[in-house]
């Protein structure tokens, strides 16, 4: 029996274990309701939650869209690009994750400095590119040795291919990785290897090239590598495009131009559809989609030649005596000059203090506007444009062309200059003065042309003053781009048939200044105008030894060489204009190649042969027609 005192310590013990038993019964009851809350009330939510640690979401980019030549050669098209990517978050010290790297695919120092870059203002579970255009055998490599190099991961993406490489850098233009500044909110753009228009055609026509992205589904282990693909959404391909473009006759003009620094431009008279632009030198637009070293782009930005340019609608030069038709038509117009009357060239004029001299020494005699245009005479013109006047000059050339961009989808156009008197008091504080016009007469001075510009002018000459407009695209995806119709410019056609006899006089008449680049096939007769614009002042003491020849020049100091055509003269349908840098003479070397450019042109006759019409996003295609076609 127990005392007092034990009977005590019973109760006492009974109650204790009767208050933690209760304690523990409650915890227990708490963790069943908040298993069962958690597994049955909550069970959709949090095996969501897990599913998403499982499963990735990742963005898919789209195929960028191809662009074709009006016969349908590939001239931008994709190929497969096998690459390494890297996910920071996936690697706990990055600089070791190269170094395992490296041991199958070397790595510069420029490339980590480059890798530690990216990695550090990027989100860490964006992936970003390590290297890219592996070899078969590098990639092999990489896939076998994954489970070693922990967060590099082998990747077959696509990449951008041009075929043609440098005959088409200026006008296709090139992509390359997207910069800071141009991702804003589109999460594409962010993706490894992921590249957007940067010139040309490529930046012009970016975002129906470009696509949508899709997205796709993968399963992950817990060290984030892809165990198995779950679904995927290809999303939509780039719209391809089709351009005017005769890929033949674009590769036989940048084989004519070639060691010469210039542009040539071909031009569809009718409707402005450029068939060449042809700018040289040139660059690989391939070496900017895989990564352009900065030695190449030194080279590149440094050369005299400026092979970056596109001078074909960038570059801007004095026209020189291509500029004497305008000035021919501004007199006409105004009534100011009769082609009949006369103009005495006795090799040079004077005004005021100043003798304004012909390019020939002994001049050319009496002289009329036929044979002014046919012999190309300074004093003829600087006569005409004395009367004529600067503002009527000028507005004739802004009929033309000159003077603004035509805005046809080519970014980086330059406008040219045509000035006026109030273009000067507010450019330089001055008054114009008379020995200016005479100098615009001959298209010196102040006048600033782009190629472009100069073969447009002779297209709305030839097809009877109809202002056409340059035309490059011809589709996007199924949409087809239609030429607009070009107005007419409310021009004499009499006047009109005037210069076109003098164009036709200097290639097809004996003595005139192109006559032995004349076109000698019967049908195909071509009708020109030479020009040689100055880029310096010939001295007087010069002008006393004998003008020194341009070959014995350095080559910045010789004259730019010209020459514009439009061909058959019968029914014309092709102008062609032709600039070369420091040429020397628009009839010696401008002219021949016009010459030859345009005698291609008429063989190969691309506005009456059959070209391929809008294409649907994502549709093939016929295989890209021969050479003959």
């Amino acid at each position: 029996m127990l005392d007092v005192k034990d009977n005590e310590r019973y109760k006492t013990f009974t109650r204790r274990t009767a208050i933690l038993s209760s304690g523990a019964l409650g915890l227990f009851g708490v963790l069943l309701s908040r298993l069962y809350y958690i597994q049955v009330l909550e069970s959709s939510e949090y095996t969501m939650l897990a599913e998403d640690n499982r499963v990735n979401v990742e963005l898919i980019p789209p195929l960028r869209g191809r662009i074709y030549d009006r016969f349908g050669k590939e001239i931008a098209s994709n190929r497969k690009n096998f690459r390494v990517i890297l996910v920071p978050a996936q690697v706990t010290d990055i600089n070791r994750a190269l170094d395992r790297l490296s041991k199958i695919v070397p790595l510069t120092e420029a490339q980590r400095q480059k890798i530690l870059r990216t990695a550090a203002r990027q989100p860490k579970f964006s992936s970003l590119t390590v290297v890219q255009n592996l070899t078969w055998q590098q990639f092999a490599e990489i896939n076998v040795n994954g489970p070693d190099l922990g967060g590099i991961q082998p990747d077959a993406g696509v990449t951008r291919f041009y075929p043609y490489g440098p005959e088409l850098a200026h006008l296709v233009g090139y992509v390359a990785a997207v910069s800071e500044d141009e991702i804003h909110d589109d999460p594409v753009l962010v993706l490894p290897g992921f590249r957007i228009g940067k010139s040309g055609i490529e930046k012009t026509v970016e975002k129906e090239l470009r696509g949508v992205s899709g997205t796709r589904q993968v399963e992950v282990d817990a060290f984030g590598r892809v165990i198995r693909e779950l679904s995927r959404n290809e999303g939509s391909p780039g719209k391809d495009v089709v351009l005017t473009l005769d890929m033949a006759l674009q590769s036989f003009a940048l084989k004519r131009m070639a060691g010469e620094s210039g542009a040539a431009v071909v031009l569809d008279v009718e409707n402005g559809d450029i068939l060449a632009m042809a700018s040289v030198p040139g660059f690989d637009p391939n070496d900017f989609n895989l990564g352009l070293s900065q030695d190449t782009w030194d080279r590149l930005r440094n050369d005299e030649l400026k092979p970056l340019l596109n001078k074909s609608i960038a570059g801007q030069y004095p026209p020189g005596s291509t500029f004497k038709m305008i000035v021919a038509l501004a007199a006409l117009e105004a009534g100011v000059m009769s082609p009949n009357e006369t103009v005495y060239c006795a090799g040079k004029i004077r005004l005021g203090n100043h003798d304004f001299h012909c390019w020939r020494r002994g001049g050319h005699g009496w002289i009329n506007m036929h044979n002014g245009i046919k012999h190309s005479c300074d004093v003829y013109f600087y006569e005409v444009a004395k009367r004529t006047g600067i503002d009527r000059i000028g507005e004739m050339a802004k009929r033309f062309g000159m003077g603004t961009p035509f805005d046809f989808g080519m970014l980086g156009e330059q406008p040219g200059l045509v000035p006026s008197r109030g273009w000067k008091l507010a450019n330089f504080g001055e008054s114009w003065q008379q020995g200016e016009t005479l100098i615009a007469g001959i298209g010196q001075g102040f006048l600033l042309v782009t190629p472009i510009q100069l073969a447009i002018v002779c297209a709305r000459l030839a097809n009877g003053g109809k202002a056409v407009r340059p035309r490059i695209i011809r589709s996007i995806g199924e949409d087809s781009l239609a030429p607009s119709e070009a107005p007419s410019m409310g021009l004499s056609r009499r006047h009109l048939k005037i210069v076109q006899a003098g164009m036709n006089a200097v290639t097809n008449e004996l003595r005139g200044t192109a006559y032995g680049s004349r076109i000698t096939e019967k049908g195909w007769e071509m009708a020109g105008k030479t020009g040689t614009s100055q880029v310096r002042r010939i001295t007087p003491a010069e002008r006393a030894a004998g003008i020194i020849r341009n070959e014995d020049l350095p080559w910045k100091r010789r004259d730019h060489a010209l020459f514009v055509a439009f061909a058959p003269v019968s029914a014309p349908r092709y102008a062609v204009s032709v600039f070369v840098e420091h040429g020397g003479s628009g009839s010696r070397v401008a002219a021949p190649i016009a010459r030859d450019i345009m005698r291609q042109a008429l063989a190969l006759d691309p506005v009456t042969r059959t070209a391929i019409g809008p294409i649907a996003t994502g549709r093939s295609i016929r295989p890209p027609i021969s050479e003959e076609g």
